[in-house]
């Protein structure tokens, strides 16, 4: 479009310094905006000379707008806060744009210059940016997947607490409740110090473990989630927790056009490095959504005891290489299942129950 305006948003914590350019290349405006929203309760007879917030500036910009932005860490609250005032928003990946602008001299105003340009030329590495309310139901996982974490690091730490103090244990029920309250009750190398420790790392671990199942229960019950995530769960060895992350952190899966792209995306797969006849394997590349990587490869561990396809598979891979590689393998075998589930909106038909009573 000939009268279309393309700015270039180089997003910071306080501050986004921003590029106005025509579609000719000629730079209308240049500056800084605070990284705030407008106050609504923002005393009218305060000092008019204040720094422009997002709302006040989005008033100066001509008309019509289209603007980009480098996917960042406050990328998701100025997306939603612009994208009803601009004809189109983009978000650039930041590891693909740094390529692009790579630049011996460097400083905010050149970035924000060179997104400009990047979008007005149509070369912008554009990036999936998920909708509003994906991206809150994942920040919401991604809670949970902190509070396991924090659960962990409890555990272990009651473990080394014992240890520390030459307590005897048994290492499978000490997190049973009746086992730990017998074990502080009746051992006589526990003195009171080390046992009102240890009963703040308990009382600690059972609110962490309850906070964890509420957040998990209202992820379930979402009707945003809940007919995805159940057909999901109908695969083999997929469980809550795995059908959760699929769903919230591939977003729309259409967005996946293959099984290669979407085994990729899970860092399923090393890079590829091939230079004339010579091909060289390389390991898991780090280029990967770590949290569905963890999720599937956890999953995979128990998947070939669940399920007599995953049991030949994992075998098969097992003969050839070692555990490691037949893990992998059956992982990339879950994201085929999951990614042909959720692109069909089919419930999952085990085969091989079918075969066997046909038989």
């Amino acid at each position: 479009m000939e009268n279309m305006y393309y700015i270039g948003l180089d997003v910071h914590k306080k501050t986004i310094s921003y590029c106005v350019k025509d579609v000719s290349g000629r730079i209308h405006a240049e500056g800084k905006s605070p990284a705030t929203r407008l106050d609504l309760d923002l005393d009218l007879d305060l000092d008019l000379d204040l720094d422009l917030d997002l709302d006040l500036w989005m008033k100066t910009l001509p008309q019509p707008w289209t603007a980009a932005m480098e996917a960042t860490i406050f990328t998701g609250w100025i997306y939603d806060h612009l994208r009803p005032h601009a004809a189109a928003l983009k978000v650039a990946h930041p590891l693909k744009l740094r390529a692009i602008a790579a630049a011996k001299k460097k400083n905010d105003r050149i970035d924000a210059n060179k997104i400009t340009d990047g979008l007005r030329c149509d070369f912008l590495p554009e990036c999936y940016m998920a909708s509003t309310e994906i991206r809150e139901r994942r920040r919401t996982l991604r809670y949970r997947n902190l509070l396991v974490r924090q659960t962990v690091q409890l555990k272990n730490k009651i473990s080394g607490l014992l240890m520390e103090a030459g307590v005897s244990y048994n290492a499978e029920k000490l997190h049973k409740v009746g086992y730990f309250r017998e074990l502080l009750k009746t051992n006589q190398d526990i003195d009171e110090s080390l046992r009102s420790l240890l009963q703040l790392c308990r009382a600690t671990l059972v609110h962490l473990h309850k906070i964890e199942s509420a957040l998990v229960r209202s992820l379930e019950r979402n009707p945003l989630l809940t007919e995805r995530v159940r057909r999901l769960m109908a695969i083999p060895a997929v469980g809550p927790i795995t059908a959760l992350s699929w769903a919230l952190e591939v977003g729309e899966v259409s967005r996946l056009s293959s099984i290669k792209k979407a085994i990729s995306y899970c860092g399923l797969c090393g890079a590829e490095k091939s230079s004339g006849d010579h091909n060289q394997r390389t390991p898991l590349s780090k280029q990967r959504n770590k949290h569905l990587q963890c999720v599937l490869v956890e999953a995979a561990h128990t998947a070939h005891r669940l399920s007599p396809e995953l049991a030949l598979l994992y075998d098969r891979e097992r003969q050839k290489g070692n555990a490691n590689r037949a893990t992998l393998a059956v992982a990339r075998k879950l994201v085929a299942y999951l990614l042909e589930i959720d692109r069909s909106q089919r419930d999952f038909l085990v085969v091989e129950k079918k075969n066997q009573a046909a038989a």
